[in-house]
C-alpha cells in the first residue's frame, strides 16, 4: 500500500494540527496503520497506532492530546494533535502493518510500508 502524509506545518505550544495520510493501491481495511515520529538526533518512535478493528493504543507522551482515526471508507488515516509541546516537534510518519487484528505495535520494523514524512514544528 502507497502511502502519502499532508497537513504538517509549525505551531505554537498549545496548538492543535491534524495530519492525514492517503492509502492507494490496497485497502487498509486489512491494515494495521500506526503514526510514528522522529526528532533530530533520536530515534524513531511510535505515537498512535489503530488496528483493523479499531482499537488504538497510545505513547504515554501523547495519550490524552493526540487521537488517531480511520475514515469509514478505510482509505485515510488522521492523527488529530491537541495542546502541542515543544517536544512533539519531528517528522512525522505514516505506516501501515498487514494484518487483520493484528495487535498494536510500536515496533517500526513490524510495519512493512511507509509514507515519505511530514515536518510538525512547535515553537514557544
Amino acid at each position: 500500500v502507497q502511502l502519502v502524509e499532508s497537513g504538517g506545518g509549525s505551531v505554537q505550544a498549545g496548538g492543535s494540527l491534524m495530519l492525514s495520510c492517503a492509502a492507494s493501491g490496497d485497502s487498509i481495511n486489512r491494515y494495521s496503520m500506526g503514526w510514528f515520529r522522529q526528532a533530530p538526533g533520536k530515534q524513531r518512535e511510535g505515537v498512535a497506532v489503530i488496528n483493523s478493528y479499531g482499537t488504538t493504543s497510545y505513547a504515554d507522551s501523547v495519550e490524552g492530546r493526540f487521537t488517531i482515526s480511520r475514515d469509514s471508507a478505510k482509505t485515510q488515516l488522521y492523527l488529530q494533535m491537541n495542546d502541542l509541546k515543544l517536544e512533539d516537534t519531528a517528522m512525522y510518519y505514516c505506516a501501515a502493518r498487514c494484518g487483520v487484528g493484528v495487535w498494536n505495535s510500536f515496533v517500526s520494523s513490524d510495519y512493512g510500508d511507509w509514507g515519505q514524512g511530514n515536518q510538525v514544528t512547535v515553537s514557544s
